[in-house]
């Protein structure tokens, strides 16, 4: 596997997403990171099958996601979960969020839908830290801002910093 800035210690889970709904993910706020399993080059997908959410198609041009994509790392995303006003959030909820999106139902979570084009996007692992309310976000900025001290852009499917 090729070295990253990015400390994946005390992240645990390591699951497809297929098998969120089972993994035990806690409930909790925290922060979460999506792998590949391997260095190869991606082949992407011409067609997003993520949902289509308020009726937008989630597909980016081919084009776009080979230049958007980073060598180096398996690293492809790096996100986080807060607990929200009604305190029903957390990874569990926005975890399954993704997985939905991703599965093709009109689900709410654009941020990361880069990844649903890989064509290996059903090998991909999830890994889970979870953090007090407050630190997700501060953890989440720092290990993006490595990531991008060390490779000179975001992570492949982060969309902002």
């Amino acid at each position: 596997m090729t070295t990253d800035p990015v400390d994946l210690s005390g992240f645990t889970g390591w699951v497809p997403f297929a098998e969120l709904p089972t993994a035990g993910v806690p409930t909790g706020p925290g922060v979460y990171v999506i792998v590949r399993t391997t260095d190869d080059p991606p082949t992407f997908l011409d067609v997003s099958p993520a949902g289509h959410f308020k009726g937008k198609d989630p597909t980016v041009p081919v084009a776009e996601l080979q230049q958007l994509w980073v060598p180096g790392t398996r690293v492809v995303y790096i996100g986080k979960a807060n607990h929200g006003g009604n305190r029903r959030r957390g990874l569990c909820k926005r975890l399954d969020e993704f997985r939905r999106f991703g599965a093709g139902e009109p689900i709410g979570h654009s941020g990361g839908r880069r990844i649903w084009q890989l064509a290996d996007h059903t090998d991909l692992l999830v890994g889970w830290r979870e953090t007090d309310d407050t630190e997700a976000a501060a953890i989440e900025t720092a290990m993006i801002a490595r990531f991008r001290a060390h490779h000179g852009r975001l992570p492949f499917a982060n969309m902002r910093a």
